[in-house]
Parts: structure tokens; sequence; C-alpha cells
């Protein structure tokens, strides 16, 4: 068994759903303590965090970014085997995280042992981030470390974060760039009452729709470069007492927005609030803002990050800012280039989770062709 699958298959084999890290960081650290990394465990709250670094910091900061929380199995008699039993069958590796991204975090480790053990005087500093806390609500993990870096005056460069991306080939697509993701709790305020009087009563749900159908429907741009136009999403109504015969007294809606790097958060709240006051409603709303949309430009890391993936998969890579969030979005407000590149994106959070193991065993080559090219 190669170093990467087996490892892999330890990582996996601890049971760490956010923000239980289970062990998998210590696992991590003494690899790489061994390998000459400094490491500082920085917990905050129940969320492990690890910031390992190797260099003397004269030079560029390049980070590999990583997770080693999961989602939930959900049923365990869905899958084919125990999800935190990991298994091979048929050339691919199943598990909770196989995917995202224990086999990242993996292939991170096997790279970096011997990068610096090829390169022990490499030029910068050379660093790996790894959190329990990128699942769940991504308050203490990268968000909090990144902020505790910024007082300390650490500068990053360069970014490189293992989420899988690919489409059908290890190395098909690059993201640079992700939408940001604005949140909102909505409750709308009307007078309960019978259904027979409603000139008694005031109905939420009624005064909310127009509102609501206004933002759903709005075209809000045409979309900013690699980015797609901003969506909001209502994903969540929930209004009435289980009876058929009682106006409301209260509305609760839950929406989204993914937004390019034509907004700003703040700007949006004020879009939308300012329709719901059009339409006269009387409601609280409460923003959470899970970060600002961020876009790397041409340059040093994305010209080295396409041509290692042309050469992996054998064509230009797709460039694409699409799908949901990562952590990136909070290393990029400390002035960092950020990419991502990880293994294929096909059963992630689904049952019976896997990765081909062939591009498992290529992911540390693949990521110690990027840090040579770097950093060496």
């Amino acid at each position: 068994m190669s170093d990467v699958l087996q490892l892999t298959c330890d990582l996996i084999a601890r049971p760490s759903v956010t923000p239980d890290d289970a062990g998998c960081q210590a696992l991590v650290a003494r690899r790489l303590q061994a390998a000459g990394f400094a490491c500082e465990h920085l917990r905050f709250g129940a969320v492990d965090n690890l910031w390992a670094t190797h260099g003397d910091g004269d030079g560029p900061v390049l980070v590999l970014l990583g997770h080693t929380d999961v989602v939930p199995p959900g049923p365990r008699d869905a899958w084919a085997s125990d999800p935190f039993v990991p298994e091979v069958r048929e050339g691919l590796l199943y598990g909770r995280g196989a995917a995202d991204m224990k086999g990242s975090v993996a292939a991170f480790v096997v790279a970096l042992e011997a990068f610096v053990a090829a390169h022990p005087r490499h030029a910068g500093t050379l660093a790996l981030l790894l959190t329990s806390d990128e699942e769940g609500d991504a308050v203490d993990g990268v968000r909090k470390v990144a902020e505790v870096l910024r007082v300390r005056g650490q500068r990053i460069d360069w970014c490189i974060t293992g989420e899988p991306s690919s489409k059908a080939v290890l190395g098909d697509l690059l993201r640079v760039g992700r939408r940001g993701t604005l949140s909102a709790t909505l409750a709308v305020r009307g007078i309960q009452g019978h259904v027979a009087y409603p000139e008694k009563a005031r109905n939420p749900i009624h005064q909310a729709m127009p509102a609501l159908a206004e933002l759903a429907a709005r075209r809000w741009d045409e979309g900013y470069e690699r980015f797609p136009p901003t969506s909001l999403q209502i994903s969540n109504i929930n209004a009435g007492t289980g009876a058929n015969n009682v106006i409301p007294g209260e509305l609760q809606v839950l929406f989204n927005l993914r937004y390019n790097p034509n907004w700003q958060a703040a700007r949006l709240e004020a879009e939308c609030e300012a329709v719901l006051r059009a339409h006269g409603l009387e409601y609280d709303i409460h923003w959470h803002r899970g970060g600002e949309p961020f876009y790397t430009p041409e340059g040093e890391l994305r010209d080295a990050a396409r041509a290692v993936l042309a050469a992996s998969a054998g064509m230009p890579p797709e460039e694409s800012t699409g799908g949901g969030t990562s952590d990136a979005r909070f290393i990029a407000p400390l002035g960092a280039q950020c990419v991502e590149i990880g293994p294929v994106n096909a059963s992630i959070h689904k049952v019976d989770e896997h990765v081909r193991v062939a591009d498992l065993e290529a992911l540390p080559g693949l990521y110690r062709a990027l840090l040579e090219r770097l950093l060496a």
C-alpha cells in the first residue's frame, strides 16, 4: 500500500464529524514535525486548527489549506461498507472524507515531506493550515486563524486549497475564485386572527409574497469576468399554527445570495431591505456574511497551476469560479492569491463517498510539482 493511500485510510478511520478532529491533526503534526516543520495547535471553542511552517521566512509564503472534518455519513446501513472503515474496491477507496478532503490532506503531507527532504533550504516559507470547522459554521476555524495571522502581521502570498475540484479527470479544472455568500433569516410580523375575519388580522404571508417574488426575480447583474450572475435563492419558508382556520402572526423566511465581485455584502443587504420596506413590511432580519468573493488574476501562481495541471490531465484545465464556497475566502483578504486543486468531485457528501486510488496516488506528485515551480 502506498504511503498516501495508507495515510488517507488512517485519517478516514478517525470519525472526525464537524467539529471533532478525532486526532487527525495530531497524526499529521507528528509526521510534519519529524520532517522539520514547526507545528502550532490553535484551538478555539470546540474547533482544532493546525498551523505548520517550514523555512526562514525570506521570500514568498505559500500555504496549503485543508480541513480534517467531514459531514455526517447519514444512515450507516445505506453504505455498502462502514463509512469510517476505509475499503478499496475495484480501484476506488471508499469512506467518509475520501474525496472531501482527507485524500488531499494526506497528499499534502506526503508532498511536503518529499519537498523539504529534497530542498531543506528552499526559498520562502511553506505552510500547512488545517481546520476541523470547514463543513460546519466556519466560525472558529480558518476564519479565526486568519484573524490571528493578520494580527501577527503574517503575510501570505499564495494559497492552494485541496478541495475536490476536478470534474472528470484529475487536473481538468482549476478554480481561480469563489463567489461570496450572504444568508438572511427574515421574520415578517403580522397579526394573528381567524381566517373568517381577515379585516381583524394582518396576514404576513400575503404581505411578504410580493416582496419575496421581487427579490427572487431580480436580475442582480450580468456576471463578472469568469463569475456567473449573482443569484438569490429562497431556501425555507415557515408560518402557521398547523390549523387551517388561523391567520399566522409571523412568517419566517431563509434565503441566500451567491454573489460576484460586482457586490459587497453591505450593498446587497441594503438593496434587499429597501425592497422589504418598499412593500411596507414590518420585519426583523439577521444577516450572516459567509465570506466575500475572491478572484485570482493572471500571475505566477495561476501560471504554475495551469502548467502543472495541463501536464497531469493532458490538456489545459478549465478555469472556473463556480461551485459553493471554501475556506480560501478567509485567506484571500490577507492579500493572498488563491487557487483550488483537488480530486474529482463526484461523490462528496454522498453515501459511498469515494476517490480513485490512481488519482489519490497521483496527487502528491501534482502538489510537489507546484511547490517545485514556486519555491524550489
